[in-house]
C-alpha cells in the first residue's frame, strides 16, 4: 500500500483543452428512467463491518445487478448509444470497443436494444467467462494483445479500417465527446447515493482503472457537498495510472504487470478522469494484490460476494483506516461496483 496526499492540489500540464467530467445527472436521470431495465441501485447500511472498524457508519452503494448486467458500467456506454438513437443515428452502426469486460457488456447491450453491431477487443488476460457473457449479448469477441492497452490499439486500428465507430471508456488527445458523454452516465448511481445516505459521508473510497467512474463520482461529489468529504482514489499497485500522473504532474503510462484486480489493471489514465481528480480528489492510495483480495473475502464475509476489482473500494478503507485516521465519528461510502468474477 502507498498513500499520496493531493494537498495542495496538483496541476497536471498538457490538459487545457481537455473537459473537465459533466455534473449534469438530471439529463441522465431523464434519458436512463425511459429504459424498462432502469431501476435504483440498493444503499446498503453495513453495521457488522462499522462495529469492527469502530466508525459511526459503512454505507455500501451496490452496483452488482444494475440493469441486469452486472456492474455499473451498464450507466456508460449504453447511455452514449440511446443518445445517438435519440438523435437517429443507432441503427445500422457498428460500435467497436476495447474492455475488461464489464464495459463491453454495456456497449454490446446498447447496440442490441438500438439496432446496431457492436465488437468488443479483449486482451489475453480477461476471463474467458466475460467473453461468453459479451457473445450471449449478441456481440463479436476478438482476442488482442496481453493487456488492455493492446486490445485498445487493435479495436482503434479496426474502427480505422472498417469506418465503425469507436465508443471508449476512456479519452485521449481529440477524443473527448463520447468519454465525456459516457462518464456523464455513471452520475446517475451517484445522484442515487446522494439522496439515499441519511447525512454526508466525511469518507468516499472511489477505485479506479482509467479513472471514469471515480473522476464522475467525484465531480459530483464536490457539487453536493463541497470540500467536506475526503474523497480517496484506489489503484493497484500494479496499474497506478493516475497516481502516477497527478505525481509527474503530466500524463504518463504506468508500469506494471498483470494485476488480479482485472477490470482496474489500466496503465494509462482517461483524460477527461485525470483532470477531474486531479482537482477533485484528496488521496490517492495502491493497493498490493494480497490487499486487494483481502477487500474481496471482507466482502464475502458481510454478505455481499464481489471480484477484487469491485470490492477494492473497500479493500481501500481498512488498508488505510489507520494512516488516514478514519476513527469513530467517520461515515464511510464505498462502490461495490460489480459482482464476483
Amino acid at each position: 500500500m502507498d498513500i499520496f496526499q493531493n494537498t495542495p492540489r496538483t496541476h497536471v500540464s498538457g490538459l487545457d483543452d481537455v473537459p473537465m467530467p459533466s455534473i449534469d445527472h438530471q439529463s441522465v436521470a431523464d434519458l436512463i428512467q425511459r429504459c424498462p431495465e432502469a431501476a435504483e441501485t440498493p444503499l446498503h447500511d453495513v453495521v457488522g463491518l462499522a462495529n469492527d472498524l469502530g466508525v459511526a457508519s459503512v454505507w455500501i452503494k451496490d452496483e452488482r445487478n444494475r440493469m441486469g448486467l452486472g456492474s455499473f458500467k451498464a450507466l456508460g456506454a449504453a447511455y452514449v448509444i440511446a443518445h445517438d438513437a435519440k438523435a437517429g443515428r443507432a441503427k445500422g452502426r457498428t460500435y467497436v470497443t476495447a474492455s475488461a469486460g464489464n464495459h463491453g457488456m454495456s456497449v454490446a447491450a446498447g447496440a442490441s436494444a438500438f439496432g446496431a453491431s457492436a465488437v468488443v477487443y479483449i486482451a489475453e488476460s480477461v476471463p474467458e467467462v466475460f467473453a461468453d457473457r459479451l457473445r450471449g449479448l449478441g456481440a463479436q469477441v476478438v482476442r488482442e494483445g496481453a493487456i488492455y492497452e493492446d486490445s485498445m490499439a487493435a479495436a482503434l486500428k479496426a474502427a480505422n479500417d472498417n469506418g465503425w465507430d469507436i465508443l471508449s471508456d476512456t479519452s485521449w488527445p481529440g477524443y473527448y465527446e463520447r468519454p465525456h458523454r459516457l462518464m456523464e452516465g455513471y452520475l446517475m448511481l451517484m445522484r442515487e447515493a446522494i439522496a439515499q445516505v441519511p447525512e454526508a459521508p466525511t469518507h468516499i473510497f472511489l477505485q479506479a482503472g482509467v479513472g471514469g467512474l471515480a473522476g464522475s463520482c467525484a465531480a459530483l461529489v464536490r457539487d453536493a457537498w463541497g470540500s467536506a468529504p475526503t474523497i480517496v482514489v484506489v489503484e493497484p499497485e500494479l496499474a497506478p495510472a493516475l497516481v502516477a500522473s497527478v505525481k509527474a504532474g503530466k500524463f504518463v503510462t504506468a508500469e506494471g504487470t498483470v494485476s488480479n484486480m482485472g477490470r482496474l489493471d489500466c496503465k494509462e489514465p482517461s483524460l477527461i478522469a485525470l483532470k477531474g481528480l486531479a482537482r477533485d480528489a484528496d488521496v490517492f492510495i495502491t493497493l498490493t494484490e494480497d490487499e486487494g483480495t483481502a477487500g474481496a473475502d471482507l466482502a464475502q464475509a458481510h454478505g455481499y460476494p464481489s471480484s477484487t476489482s469491485g470490492a477494492a473500494g473497500l479493500a481501500g478503507l481498512v488498508t488505510t483506516q489507520q494512516a488516514l485516521a478514519i476513527g469513530n465519528n467517520a461515515r464511510v461510502l464505498c462502490i461495490l461496483s460489480e459482482g464476483p468474477a
